[in-house]
């Protein structure tokens, strides 16, 4: 019976916060293309900084203001750079797991009025709709004990506490807010339970 992942090829990737090793991992769960960037030897370590950033053409490719993703991409490989050691997993789940379509459709309905929430809801989605089972297994294939999430999603934590990741510890990652996103930070603080805006609070 074939595995349900294939860690099938690691090369070196310079880049400008170093060198990582990148692993490309074929599955038979969602057959999509996953990736994991690797700084230094996380095997068998524990309280390994890891970031699982979820697609998103728009934020890392194009550096839309919209949203925080392509900030947060960068500010979680510059942890792991001045760390030493880390991982960053690419998951291939566009828009919260809706596709580029959909969430291009979605933000028309936000420029409408809706927010991030209501507008996916509106498409026939859910709010969020990734799941974190291919990530917990490539994880599992760098054989690391214990990880430090960089993340402000506590349903993240939640999602891979449940699927037998030891999350020792929370890196937070907050990008600035202005006026083209800080309405979609808020919709995230608000309806999802992100923890944002943490440094302003007394």
């Amino acid at each position: 019976m074939k595995p349900q992942l294939e860690n099938l090829v690691q090369t070196p990737i310079p880049t400008k916060h170093g060198e990582f090793i990148l692993h490309y991992y074929s599955n038979t769960i969602d057959d999509k293309e996953h990736v994991a960037l690797v700084k230094g030897d996380v095997a068998g370590k524990e309280n390994v900084p890891v970031r699982i950033h979820s697609e998103c053409f728009t934020g890392d490719v194009l550096g839309s203001r919209r949203c925080d993703c392509g900030e947060q991409l960068d500010m979680a490989l510059q942890m792991i750079d001045k760390a030493g050691f880390g991982v960053l997993i690419y998951l291939r789940q566009e828009g919260r797991g809706i596709g580029l379509l959909k969430k291009l459709q979605a933000y028309n309905l936000q420029d409408q009025g809706m927010d991030t929430v209501d507008a996916n809801i509106h498409l026939g989605h859910l709010a969020d709709e990734r799941e974190y089972s291919i990530a917990a297994l490539m994880l599992e294939n760098l054989n690391i004990k214990s990880i430090e999430l960089i993340t402000n999603n506590p349903k993240k934590i939640a999602e891979l506490k449940k699927l037998g990741i030891n999350v020792a510890g929370r890196i937070p990652v907050e990008s600035v807010a202005h006026d083209d996103n800080v309405g979609y930070l808020k919709t995230k603080a608000k309806k999802m339970a992100h923890m944002l805006f943490e440094s302003k609070k007394e």
